[in-house]
């Protein structure tokens, strides 16, 4: 079996938080646009974007918004990228139970989300103690013969987080 790879992003600089705009709704400002932009770039020559490939993001704007940069720099269709609302504003288990439901023919899962879940999730199964910031890319392997719906905790190896400094 192909060793398993998760990419967790978590979404880009947004705006500030407002009252007359809902959470949900925020948009990327033009510096985490540009951040998105730049850490896409530099994962590019790393990454592989095939059939196997699999994106799913939280269905807030910030989130989504973050999925297609990285989608088009990628080479990953837009029209493709699914989304799950089981992401936004999760709890890291909810986020796993996502990852879990995942099924073959997939070798690499994008999730594109919010902090703290996606944190909490890189430490659980990673044994890590990281704090992902805005656009943050952690790339997990997952243990030889580990799938995603066997996922869980200590499954993972952080192999880098890409910071975009």
């Amino acid at each position: 079996m192909e060793t398993k790879s998760l990419y967790i992003v978590r979404h880009a600089k947004a705006e500030e938080h407002s009252f007359s705009k809902r959470d949900f709704n925020r948009d990327l400002i033009g510096k985490g646009r540009e951040r998105a932009h730049s850490i896409a770039t530099e994962l590019s020559p790393l990454v592989t974007i095939d059939e196997k490939t699999l994106v799913i993001s939280s269905p807030a704007n910030r989130a989504i918004q973050t999925a297609e940069i990285f989608s088009t720099i990628l080479g990953y269709p837009a029209e493709k990228i699914q989304t799950e609302i089981n992401i936004y504003e999760a709890y890291y288990l909810d986020i796993l139970q996502v990852i879990n439901n995942v099924t073959e023919p997939y070798e690499s899962v994008w999730i594109f989300g919010h902090n703290p879940g996606l944190s909490d999730l890189t430490n659980y199964l990673c044994n890590s103690d990281i704090d992902l910031l805005t656009a943050n890319v952690a790339i997990i392997e997952l243990e030889k013969d580990i799938d995603f719906a066997s996922a869980s905790g200590s499954t993972g190896n952080l192999k880098t987080i890409l910071t975009g400094k």
